[in-house]
C-alpha cells in the first residue's frame, strides 16, 4: 500500500514543478512579478510534496516540513496583496 502513495505523492510533485514551470514562461514573457511568485510557490509546494513522500512523515502537519507549505501560501497571499496595491 506504500509504493502506492509514493507513486502518487510523486505524480503530485510532477503537478506542481509543471504548474510553476508555466508560470515562469509566464513571468518571461510579461515579467510581472505576480507570476514569478506563483512559480516559486509552487515549486516550494512541489518540494513540500517531494520531501514528504520520500521522508514517509506519519503525521505530516506537525513536522518542520509543513514550514514549507506554510511559506508557499504566504507568498501567494502576500503577492497578491502586493498586486493589489499597485493598481
Amino acid at each position: 500500500m506504500s509504493d502506492i502513495y509514493t507513486f502518487l505523492g510523486g505524480m503530485v510533485t510532477v503537478g506542481f514543478i509543471v504548474a510553476a514551470l508555466f508560470f515562469l514562461r509566464f513571468w518571461t514573457r510579461t515579467h510581472d512579478g505576480l507570476f514569478l511568485a506563483f512559480a516559486v510557490a509552487f515549486f516550494l509546494l512541489g518540494m513540500n510534496q517531494a520531501l514528504v513522500s520520500l521522508t514517509d512523515m506519519p503525521i505530516e502537519e506537525r513536522s518542520p516540513l509543513y514550514l514549507l507549505r506554510l511559506a508557499a501560501f504566504s507568498l501567494i497571499i502576500f503577492s497578491i496583496w502586493r498586486k493589489n496595491r499597485e493598481v
